[in-house]
């Protein structure tokens, strides 16, 4: 499936979560779309929904109302094999079964492609290769996953993720854990993804990387889409400082010419 720029390949209609014993909604009636050639971030506060979306999308999580769609397919129509064809996701969190060498963990995302007891090609192997590459990581393929520092584990779970080959991509805070440098070379690969076709879908608390990268920001708040446009109509001070409830300014950043915002220091009274 060769996704067409601008086409939505992952749509969220009306779509309402609310977890057992919950008061209110985990997600109450949010709508938006992650289109083809593009990067759309989802932000908000902790307990916003944010990561309920991306659980949504996995199905582990039920849907009480609204309708999730994968390249134009019900997603409760589809099987979780080609769910896996369609949509790669790294979450917030995940640890291996068992450790294993790095290039064996990368190789179980071509699964989802194989057919019963049929052996990785040499088309999938490529396709491992690339990602090795593409996430960095070429140079821990012998190491085993329990021998890796958090930021590595971080990076190689992304190359896994980018060997599926889907027609979108899904993070959910994939900076966790990762220096200045490897947040940066990260946003730089998934921009270069997303010219290339690829939608682009990044949970995460990075506002200022999220401005400087994203086509679309979704600003989430009390489960419920507080915003959403582009970084200049979503980076509003008034806006930010009410949700996360947090003195700032919004400034430009000089060298994208992108809104940046500016935590300030709480004033402190006098005894």
């Amino acid at each position: 499936m060769t996704p067409i720029s601008g086409a939505p390949m992952i749509r969220f209609d009306d779509i309402v979560v609310r977890y057992a014993g919950a008061l209110r909604p985990a997600l109450d009636g949010v709508t938006f779309d992650v289109p083809a050639g593009a990067m759309t971030a989802v932000a908000g506060p902790n307990g916003s929904g944010k990561s309920t979306l991306v659980r949504a999308l996995l199905r582990r999580q039920a849907l009480v109302r609204g309708r999730i769609e994968v390249a134009g397919d019900d997603l409760a129509m589809l099987s979780q094999r080609e769910l896996a064809q369609r949509v790669a996701v790294a979450p917030q969190r995940e640890d291996a079964a068992f450790p294993m060498r790095v290039d064996e963990y990368v190789s179980l995302a071509r699964f989802p492609r194989l057919g019963l007891w049929e052996s990785p090609s040499s088309v999938d192997k490529e396709a491992v290769d690339r990602a090795l590459h593409r996430a960095g990581v070429t140079e821990f393929t012998e190491r085993r996953t329990d021998e890796l520092s958090g930021g590595e584990w971080q990076r190689v779970r992304i190359a896994r993720a980018l060997a599926q080959e889907g027609v979108a991509l899904v993070l959910d805070e994939p900076t966790t854990f990762l220096d200045m440098p490897h947040e940066m070379s990260l946003f730089e690969l998934l921009d270069s993804l997303a010219r290339e076709g690829l939608a682009v879908l990044i949970v995460s608390h990075q506002l200022n990387l999220l401005a400087r990268f994203a086509s679309t920001m979704v600003l989430l708040n009390h489960g419920r889409i507080a915003a959403a446009g582009s970084p200049s109509e979503v980076m509003r001070a008034p806006l930010l400082e009410g949700i996360y409830d947090w003195p700032l300014v919004v400034t430009r950043d000089p060298a994208a010419g992108v809104p940046a915002l500016l935590p300030l220091r709480r004033p402190t009274s006098l005894t």
